[in-house]
């Protein structure tokens, strides 16, 4: 099984199965200097762990990462960082059933049709399990990208039910189970949470990522664009159906007047954008504004109402999915899209600085 890495200069390799003795990550292309603790690491782990609430799954694992290499009395080293967690809370014996028959919605029948032969333990290597790593890794980005860039994300929907944008608040999205910026809706959608795990089903979710700080320039204007990459990094979360940047689909009901990000110029020759409806990016490049992406979730797939399905022998089936499992993925996929957006930034802003070392940190142009 290949393609098991993500970026250029700063690249991500995970590893491990869900059920497995442990997972675990290499990062390579950290610079090296750089002040790197599992104290750095750990927090960011700790928002994405499962069993923290009665809205996410009952699943114990206290995701302790190790740091096994590429760092040296604090210091990053230049040399491949390998992260690991080992795997505590494994319950097999909850999967006996899908050893046979393929469940619907998941990667069941797409690996089976590829490998022909799948580790069905919770999903193995297609469980969001993996995305611990991706969250550890995220964490190395954020030192990469230094404290004067921030990425932060929360869940904008739960299902059809949106946030109200007027009540947004940062702070609260720490204050709530529900990774929710508006203190109304996170009471909403914690009784619809708890009232769909009573019935055994799931809903859906989106989530936006922001990262803010960020000099112009990152990207390139034709394959390697910022935006094109960001979008590949958050498609490939699981359960990711859908990924937009800035106004995304919404920018199609505009017109051209409306759509126009205009621009002013300070008196100290910094450049002022009067809206951000491209989130950041123009060309493919970062403008130094705010850089706005979102990404729809769809529902979990395992859920207890019995599902229609094959085996691998070819017989209709019918399924029911045990387990412990999030009534929304979204909710832990919160951590996991910024980390994927700190990794993307990370990697590009290594980029630019190796092809542009002069360039400018913020957008500010010449006055006359």
């Amino acid at each position: 099984m290949s393609h098991n890495t993500f970026g250029h200069l700063f690249r991500v390799t995970t590893w491990g199965e869900s059920h497995g003795p442990a997972i675990g990550c290499v990062v390579d292309g950290c610079p090296p200097g750089l002040r790197l603790s599992e104290a750095d690491i750990q927090p960011f782990l700790d928002r994405r762990r499962p069993g923290q609430s009665k809205l996410v799954t009952q699943r114990q694992e206290p995701d302790e990462v190790r740091i096994l290499s590429g760092v040296f009395e604090g210091l990053t080293t230049g040399t491949p960082i390998a992260l690991e967690i080992t795997n505590q809370d494994q319950r097999s014996r909850d999967y006996g059933e899908i050893a046979e028959a393929f469940r619907p919605g998941h990667a069941d029948l797409a690996y089976h049709l590829k490998y022909g032969v799948r580790d069905y333990r919770g999903g193995g290597r297609s469980s969001a399990r993996e995305t611990a790593m991706r969250v550890a890794a995220g964490a190395v980005a954020r030192v990469v990208l230094g404290p004067e860039v921030r990425v932060r994300g929360a869940m904008v929907a739960l299902g059809a039910d949106p946030v109200d944008r007027a009540n947004w608040d940062w702070e609260e999205v720490a204050r709530n189970d529900a990774f929710c910026p508006d203190p109304v809706a996170a009471a909403r959608w914690t009784e619809s949470l708890l009232a769909v795990r009573k019935n055994g089903s799931s809903l859906g979710a989106v989530i936006e990522v922001v990262a803010e700080g960020l000099p112009p320039g990152l990207g390139a204007p034709i394959y390697g664009k910022l935006d094109a990459e960001i979008a590949a990094a958050l498609m490939s979360i699981n359960a990711v159906k859908g990924v937009e940047i800035g106004d995304g689909f919404a920018a199609a009901a505009l017109s051209g007047e409306a759509n126009a990000d205009e621009m002013r110029v300070d008196p100290d020759g910094t450049l002022r954008f009067e809206s951000n409806h491209a989130g950041g990016v123009l060309g493919g490049i970062s403008t130094g504004q705010p850089v706005v992406a979102r990404f729809a979730v769809k529902p979990t797939s395992s859920i207890l109402t019995p599902r229609r399905t094959v085996d691998r022998h070819g017989r209709e089936v019918e399924l029911v999915t045990k387990g412990r499992h999030d009534p929304c993925v979204g909710l832990r996929a919160v951590p996991v899209g910024e980390a994927m957006l700190a990794c993307v930034l990370a990697d590009h802003l290594l980029r630019h600085r190796a092809q542009n070392p002069q360039a400018p940190d913020r957008a500010r142009l010449p006055r006359n």
